[in-house]
Parts: C-alpha cells; structure tokens; sequence
C-alpha cells in the first residue's frame, strides 16, 4: 500500500493537471462562441449561394465545356484533409485520418490504377499521413489557426488550377462538420467536379415550383461560370474551414470537460485513500503504544 507522501504527492499532481484541464476547457469555450458566431454569418450565405447554383446547374450541365461541372476519367484524385494543429481534441483528428485511411482503400480497389494524394490542412493530418506512408501533395498548418477568406481563397485558387490543368482529375474535401459542441460529423464532399447535394437541389425544386425560372443570361452563360464558380469553389473551402476551427473548439471543449471531471473524482478516490492509510497509521501507533505500555 502506498505511503501518506505518496498519496499527498498524487492528490497534488492530480490537482495541478486540473487546474490545467479547467483552464483550457474555459479557453476552448470562449474560442468556441466567436468561432460559433463567425459560423453562423457565413453558413446562410453559402447555402443561399448552393440553392441559386443548384437550381442554375441544370442550364450549366447542358455546357460540355464546362470544365467545374464536367466530369472525366478518375486517374489523380487529390484529397483536401483538414485537422488541426494542436490535440486534446477527443477523435476530432483520428477520425478524419481513419476515413482518409478508408477513403484511399475505397479508390485502391475500385479503380487500381488510380493514385490518390493529399493535401493537408492541419499539423496533426499532415503527421499521421505522413506516418502511415501515404503521399502528402502539399501541406499548410497555418490556414487552420486563423481562418480567414484571403487564405482560404488563395487555397482554392491553387487546387482549381490544378484541376483546370488535368494534373488531377478529381478534388475532393473531407473535414469535420460543426454540429454541436459534442458532435462533429466527417464530412466528404466533391470540391471538383461540382456537385451539388441532395438538400440544396431539393430547395432549388421547391423555389422553382414557387416561381418560373425562365433566366435571360448577361453578359453571357460563360462569363457567369467562369466568374460565379470560381467563387462558390472559395466560399465552400472557407466555411470548411471555419466549421472545421468551430467543431476543434468543441471537441477540446468536450475532452477537456470530461478530463477535469475524471481528476475531480480522482481526486476523491485519493482523498478517501489518504484518509483509510492515515486513519491506519494512527491504529498502528495506538497499539505500539498500549502494547509498549502493557510491557513495561
């Protein structure tokens, strides 16, 4: 059994780690309001801007020259994962890696003689692929510690050329999705070529049984693409982003609520162990005592 010093210098580095834990957990809390906030102005934006474009695509599909919309023969895909820079965030990063994992085992066996890279937006992403063996394309750690649209843009406006170049013909982002400060949802979604999911496709046939869609295009067709996609493509990859930070916050928020509540009731096994020991030590001296007395 464990001596009093023992035990006082547990109960001591027990505490100390929870004033460490209580503290990030009020820091993650309050990073998580703005994130939550800065959420929330960019979201409605970007799915107003999902249904106009959904409800156009229809129009934009008749285009075979449309190279955002236009799908083609899968031989490079490159994967945008984004993690974060920092732990003790729960499985916020060990899921993204682990679908990333699944998601080059899906493209190995459907189509072999595809080759699938990453870019990495995150210093945690970047370390576990790495680790693992697979091919890094680029990676950039700073994106994700303050996220803001001329970054995020400037990403954006990388990876299109790539794809407008043919060096991959397939982009897709994977991210944590913010849904509460407890959950966050691994999000897949085809950056190139644009596709539009069910919701937003669903909002544009409602809003076209409200009103007639009968467009007159200025200055023309191709003009639109070439200036309003290039734009939805940036708008997509910063909200990623910014769920991404909201959905860290939250993770780290969660992990280090249940870390200071595990110390806390640690501390009182400790606690009621120092006690037992220390109620122990004095028995064994009262009986020295009276056995020592009863001698003599």
């Amino acid at each position: 059994m464990a001596n009093l010093k023992e035990i006082r210098g547990r109960i001591a580095s027990v505490t100390s780690t929870r004033q460490i834990t209580s503290a990030m957990k009020m820091v993650a809390a309050a990073k998580l309001r703005k994130a939550q906030n800065f959420v929330s102005k960019i979201v409605p934006y970007k799915n107003k801007m999902q249904e106009v474009l959904a409800e156009l695509s229809e129009n934009l599909a008749e285009d075979d020259d449309n190279i955002y919309t236009t799908k083609r023969d899968v031989r490079n895909i490159l994967v945008i994962a984004v993690s974060s820079n920092k732990g003790l965030c729960g499985g916020f990063n060990s899921n993204i890696f682990k679908y990333c994992m699944a998601l080059a085992q899906r493209v190995k066996q459907d189509t072999p003689n595809a080759t699938v890279k990453f870019y990495t937006i995150g210093r945690k992403i970047t370390e576990l692929l790495t680790k693992a063996g697979y091919t890094v394309y680029k990676s950039n750690v700073e994106a994700i510690d303050k996220v803001d649209y001329a970054t995020s843009s400037a990403i954006a406006a990388e990876v299109t050329k790539l794809y407008e170049e043919e060096v991959f013909d397939s982009i897709r982002l994977v991210y944590n999705e913010f849904v509460n400060p407890a959950v966050q949802n691994v999000t897949d979604n085809s950056f190139l070529p644009i596709a539009f999911d069910a919701k937003a496709l669903a909002a544009a046939s409602n809003s076209k049984s409200k009103y007639k869609s009968d467009y007159i295009f200025e200055p023309d067709k191709d003009s639109i693409v070439k200036s309003l996609m290039p734009q939805w493509l940036k708008l997509t990859l910063f909200a990623s982003l910014a769920e991404s930070f909201a959905g860290e916050q939250g993770a780290r928020m969660t992990s280090m609520n249940k870390a200071t509540d595990n110390a806390t009731e640690l501390i009182k096994e400790l606690n009621l162990q120092y006690n037992k020991v220390r109620q122990a030590s004095i028995t064994n001296e009262i009986i020295e005592i009276v056995s020592g007395a009863n001698a003599a």
